[in-house]
């Protein structure tokens, strides 16, 4: 099989708790031949775990052998990263978001054009299981036709241990420009949201960055009782409007506790989604008759027979229609992919690029996202709805199946 050579920059923590295992040994068409890090140290132990090249980033913007570079570096580099690699003709995946501003974004999806590349972004999240699944649902019309989508993310991140900040394996970068609860996990839902409904025509919001200044607050910290600044938006409340008619509500916040919520509503029931920052949460139908009770049928015997009687008039006929209940039931998986797959969208551009067809997490998606993201904030700074200037098409799906665990890649090989 042919195989798509790339090269990794970035070895911290992403990296090697889920990337590197799924690049190395789920993805089949993904074969890496190197990697980099600015701390030396890292790239060694990928190099010497994975029996690949440790190099620097201009080794691996340089080796005509790699195709693909895989961008892995915290959010404040990705623009640097990226821009340079595609600046040297390399196709490029970046994981979320693709630059800390709609600005830069627009400017590395420029890049792309200009040199003639692919360019994809995380989260891919969305071509998991239970995402892949309910976008058939919904394009099969489970629901009828989507009227309105709730999607609410909150958490509480105020960092109490005494390492915070302190050292590259302790920085907590959604706390960091660039890194902020809306660029990080707010990713996950919008681009779940596209892929189910396609492009947002205009956002309003309110929010932002309610809690700038923090203090260090373990006393073991040595920096404790002093103030440090958060500098991204943390909570932000929007209404969004799809270009397919569908209103929505978006929140996100890391001030406040947890709590998780993401539907879709239609004309004949409503969609309960699952946690689009995982690859195996279960999703179910809310609506009239979901969940029938089977009759047992005599022979001969028809269910109109059994239960529809001579002396029933019409008015009762018609009734029995009306009497329907309005019933919640678990849903089948169809899709493939349920487990920790990470790296799913670089492995589809692999086959993407290999079968001349559009990757499904073109940079559109993320570009789409990231200005969503912008014209909240924009709102909260202007008080006026924001008329979003980008748009993307939905995705492709990807084909149901029941095929094994390594049997699941040839669905990306279309």
């Amino acid at each position: 099989m042919k195989k798509v050579k790339v090269g990794v920059i970035g070895c911290g923590g992403i990296c090697r708790s889920t990337y590197m295992d799924n690049m190395m040994y789920k993805f089949n068409v993904i074969e890496v031949v190197g990697c980099a890090d600015l701390i030396d140290s890292r790239a060694q132990y990928m190099a010497d775990t994975y029996g690949i090249k440790k190099m620097t980033n201009e080794e691996i913007y340089n080796d005509p052998e790699i195709q693909v570079v895989v961008n892995l570096t915290y959010p404040e580099s990705h623009f640097e990263v990226t821009a340079e690699a595609l600046k040297h003709g390399k196709h490029v995946y970046c994981e979320k978001m693709m630059a800390p501003t709609f600005e830069e974004a627009k400017e590395l999806a420029r890049l792309a054009e200009e040199n003639h590349v692919s360019f994809t972004t995380a989260p891919d999240t969305f071509l998991g299981a239970w995402e892949q699944s309910a976008r058939k649902y919904l394009d099969d019309g489970i629901i009828g036709k989507p009227v309105t989508v709730h999607a609410q993310i909150t958490a509480h991140y105020e960092p109490s241990t005494p390492y915070f900040d302190l050292a590259p394996k302790y920085f907590f970068f959604p706390l960091h420009y660039g890194g902020g609860f809306p660029f990080d996990l707010g990713g996950y839902y919008l681009h779940e949201m596209i892929n189910l409904l396609g492009s947002v025509k205009r956002v309003t919001g309110f929010g932002g960055n309610l809690n700038p200044v923090r203090k260090y607050t373990n006393p073991r910290h040595p920096k404790y009782g002093e103030d440090f600044i958060v500098n991204t938006p943390t909570t932000l409340m929007a209404a969004l409007e799809f270009e397919n008619g569908t209103v929505g509500t978006f929140h996100i916040s890391s001030d406040s506790n947890h709590t998780r919520h993401f539907e879709i509503t239609g004309t004949e029931g409503v969609l309960n989604l699952g946690d689009p920052n995982s690859f195996s949460s279960l999703i179910s139908v809310t609506r009239a008759g979901a969940d029938p009770k089977a009759e047992k049928i005599a022979a001969g015997q028809t269910p109109t027979s059994q239960t529809m009687k001579p002396q029933d008039n019409e008015e009762d006929i018609q009734n029995l229609g009306e009497a329907c209940p309005t019933q919640t039931v678990q849903l089948p998986i169809l899709h493939g992919y349920s487990s920790s797959s990470r790296g799913i969208g670089l492995a589809d551009m692999c086959y993407a690029l290999l079968n001349g067809r559009k990757p499904r997490c073109h940079y559109d998606i993320g570009l789409h996202a990231i200005e969503v993201i912008h014209g909240i904030q924009e709102s909260c700074t202007t008080g006026r709805i924001y008329e979003m200037t980008t748009r993307c098409e939905r995705p492709a799906p990807i084909r149901p199946s029941a095929l094994s665990l390594t049997g699941q890649e040839a669905t990306l090989d279309d």
